[in-house]
């Protein structure tokens, strides 16, 4: 199946990335996308964007050289609450919201408490995607996760930037396998992130290429083979 998008992506404004907006919808043009997302670091990462940025992020045209462009964040799972380091204002101008754990700005517990601060991100109504949960970063539950994925039409990412070597992931490889077959048990979607942080990596899935076929997972359940069907799913204007 051919990849129609990628929303997971990260430009010069993150601080590490290494490409602008519009090289990178050039990029994903290039490629055949139909979709991009733009999604900078919240703000308690070291060297991201201020909030500015994302109070102003109305100036940048949602159509670009072909493709639909949707302007987001990386928002930060901050604790066992699931608190978030984005507030609703900033939330509510976003075209998709993302959350993730970094190691930088986590304050962990145990392995349930881990979970249930996911589960509650998960269930917040403005994020729609939950980013590398299985880089291995806190310890989690996983079925758990798929559940309340499943019940929030929240979908949980499998993310190839985790699986690089130089990344020392050293359990993103099984915990990705254990989430492509809980969410292929249960019938949830997944979608699959380059992570990008250059205009070269968009739709750049090829360490998760192997996953996917050690699991059978059903080309039906991923979600960037169909775009419409990802709008749909979760609730965002085409």
């Amino acid at each position: 199946m051919k990849t129609l998008l990628d929303v997971h992506t990260h430009t010069v404004a993150s601080g590490h990335g290494y490409s602008t907006i519009q090289e990178m919808a050039q990029a994903a043009a290039d490629k055949g996308l139909k979709v991009l997302g733009i999604t900078e670091h919240g703000p308690s990462i070291p060297g991201t964007c201020g909030l500015l940025y994302f109070k102003n992020m109305f100036v940048v045209p949602r159509r670009m050289y072909g493709i639909r462009l949707l302007m987001g964040c990386e928002v930060n799972i901050l604790d066992t609450d699931g608190r978030l380091d984005l507030s609703e204002e900033y939330l509510d101008r976003l075209d998709i919201g993302i959350a993730g754990i970094h190691i930088v700005c986590w304050q962990g517990g145990s392995r349930e408490e881990n979970t249930q601060g996911v589960i509650n991100a998960i269930r917040h109504p403005k994020i729609h995607i939950i980013s590398h949960p299985g880089d291995g970063t806190a310890l989690l539950d996983f079925e758990p996760l798929v559940l309340a994925a499943k019940e929030s039409h929240t979908l949980l990412e499998v993310n190839n930037h985790s699986l690089a070597p130089q990344r020392r992931k050293t359990v993103a490889l099984a915990n990705n396998l254990e989430i492509l077959r809980l969410c292929k048990k249960h019938g949830v979607p997944t979608i699959l992130g380059s992570d990008a942080h250059i205009s070269f990596q968009i739709a750049d899935y090829e360490r998760l290429r192997p996953l996917l076929a050690e699991t059978e997972f059903p080309d039906e359940l991923i979600m960037n083979y169909w775009p419409e069907r990802f709008f749909d799913y979760l609730g965002i204007e085409p």
